[in-house]
């Protein structure tokens, strides 16, 4: 398999090396210009600034609150769209407003600053998706307990998510059987019920949850297999004709086996039998009905290797999902549908279904960084670059297994790759995700990481037109000129720094990540050994470009909350030069031109 990822890749870099023309060794370099230097970076507060949404509508209004317990009566505020200052205000106490723009599907960075040049404080800052649509780019989170709940308890899970933009939410197991997944009696939902794991689910509690993500801005999708029934389902309804068998004479029927305290066995149906789909689909108008979930998130147990149909035939079952999601899109069509594809099994069917996102849930082989780009890089492929990803990937997966905490830098690294390839990490909600079992929360995160994550997912908010909006990743051609960075190209290796270069309507975006002190090239980090990277400062680099080049931009979200700053530069024939200020785990360097 990794082979034939190499050998993808080469051939690729070849396409791109043909298609411009003319490879780096076919340039003669022009004598480097001097490097020109930066302002001082500024000063940073990191003041909390936070938005009332997830995300808004375009042409809606944006509600800010900030602690101004440290602002200056000078303080102003700025919007940037992709390091252009297009809107500017004075800061006046501790909220005020702003109207979005009209234009959809953007992000913005908003930045609360003080003084200028040299002398620049940024006291804080904040990301704005404006999309009519959540699907478009998708930030996925999920709930995973819904025990008798104070109002309070939920709105403090609903707040802290909401401070990082999650506007998607996956309700897992909050289901009583796969196969009826909402208990009605005499026409009402019952009042509570039991999960696959004996926890008592409390109808008030989902739907208190659904109703507070809405008042966020957040979407709302209930889980369930697609292919799920508990012991005696037949006596719900479920026929044996229905059924996954692992041989040709339907005697043994494919199950997954649970013990106690699980309250059954899970038997796997034919997502592809009409009179499944109906059932489901019939079970589903019940949930839709009582509760206002916004669409149907389907899970899979993975390749099951040979399995049968009740008549004998073989089924593949990776062919199966895309009928099924028709089936549903068909029967709700205003309903959003989204399907983990376990480690890309069915992801090409599911890729050219009407699924409205992709969703990978990350497993061995595919234990490196390299390996996650593969996936994003291979769902753009699949679904056309029509449909963003999202990777649940779960870090410290070891360490889950008991009480701990997060590994930061190992969460950062894995973000920076996800990120900077145009994905999303499923792994916030009542707590961070270190294991397939949404409700573990073993692990923790430390001080150093709330403080830094939220950083990440403004960035990945406010530079997302970038991120997740099109363009094609490409080669250029960076080189270190005094010697401080190590520089390779993607695919990444351990000890040097990575680019990822993609090129987007007519800027040059430069990702670095800086894998120079990596203890390990293995994104969980299982054992959690990996460390964080020495901050690299002032560094001069020579990028080769065949344009003229009008501006050269900079922003990371490990320096100064991810604001960005132009950078003086210099161009002489093919080479442009500037000075890279900073660079910790991720920078992103923009060069625009005409």
């Amino acid at each position: 398999m990794k082979q034939f990822k190499l050998i993808l890749m080469s051939i690729a870099l070849a396409a791109i090396i043909a298609a411009c023309g003319k490879s780096d060794d076919d340039i003669t370099p022009d004598p480097k210009p001097e490097i020109p230097a930066n302002p001082a970076t500024p000063t940073y507060m990191n003041a909390v600034l936070q938005t009332d949404k997830a995300a808004y509508l375009p042409g809606s209004t944006v509600n800010f609150t900030i602690d101004n317990s440290g602002l200056p009566a000078s303080a102003k505020v700025r919007y940037k769209y992709l390091g252009e200052v297009i809107d500017e205000a004075a800061v006046s106490g501790s909220s005020w407003t702003w109207q979005a723009p009209d234009t959809d599907f953007r992000g913005y960075a908003v930045e609360v600053y003080g003084g200028s040049g040299d002398s620049e404080t940024i006291y804080a800052t904040v990301g704005v998706d404006v999309s009519s649509d959540w699907t478009k780019f998708p930030r996925y989170g999920f709930l995973s307990k819904f025990p008798q709940l104070t109002d309070a308890e939920m709105s403090e899970v609903i707040d802290n998510l909401n401070k990082y933009h999650i506007n998607g939410l996956q309700f897992y197991d909050w289901m009583n059987k796969h196969h009826m997944p909402l208990p009605v009696v005499g026409g009402s939902p019952a009042s509570s019920w039991k999960d696959i794991i004996n926890r008592d689910i409390y109808f008030n509690t989902v739907e208190k949850y659904i109703e507070k993500a809405h008042g966020r801005n957040m979407k709302a999708m209930f889980y369930n297999l697609v292919y799920g029934a508990w012991d005696n389902a037949e006596a719900d309804g479920v026929q044996k004709e229905w059924y996954v068998f692992t041989d040709n004479g339907h005697t043994n029927r494919d199950f997954h086996p649970l013990s106690s305290p699980f309250l059954s066995n899970i038997y796997l149906l034919d997502p592809s039998n009409i009179g499944w789909q109906q059932f489901l689909a019939s079970e589903n108008q019940n949930v839709y009905q009582f509760l206002d979930f916004d669409g149907f998130h389907m899970d899979q147990l993975g390749d099951r290797g040979i399995r049968y149909k009740y008549d004998g035939s073989v089924l593949n079952l990776s062919q199966t999902y895309k009928p099924f999601i028709e089936a549903m899109k068909t029967d709700k069509p205003s309903k959003d549908i989204a399907m983990n594809a376990v480690n890309q099994y069915g992801q090409q069917g599911i890729a050219q279904s009407s699924a409205d996102f992709l969703y990978t849930e990350v497993w061995s082989p595919n234990d490196t960084y390299n390996d996650l780009s593969y996936i994003i890089q291979q769902n753009n492929t699949y679904s056309n670059n029509s449909k963003n990803s999202v990777l649940a990937a779960y870090m410290n997966y070891d360490l889950a297994n008991n009480q701990g905490y997060f590994n930061t830098p190992a969460v950062l690294m894995t973000d920076a790759v996800i990120f900077a390839f145009g994905g999303a990490h499923l792994e916030l909600g009542e707590h961070m995700l270190g294991k397939e079992y949404f409700p573990n929360g073993n692990l923790q995160m430390k001080s150093d990481l709330k403080a830094a994550l939220p950083d990440y997912y403004d960035f990945l908010v406010a530079y997302q037109n970038l991120l997740r909006d099109g363009g094609n990743f490409n080669i250029a051609s960076v080189s270190s000129t005094d010697g401080k960075i190590q520089i390779a190209n993607w695919p990444a290796s351990q000890g040097a720094v990575a680019t990822v270069c993609k090129k987007v309507g007519t800027s040059q975006v430069i990702h670095l990540i800086n894998f120079t002190d990596s203890k390990s090239q293995q994104w969980r980090d299982n054992s959690g050994i990996q460390t964080i990277p020495a901050l690299i400062k002032d560094a001069a680099l020579s990028v080769t470009s065949t344009q003229p080049v009008t501006k050269v931009w900079v922003a990371s979200p490990d320096i100064i909350g991810g604001a960005s700053r132009s950078l003086e530069f210099s161009q002489s024939g093919n080479q442009v030069v500037f000075t890279l200020p900073e660079l910790k785990y991720w920078t992103m360097v923009v060069l625009e031109y005409e």
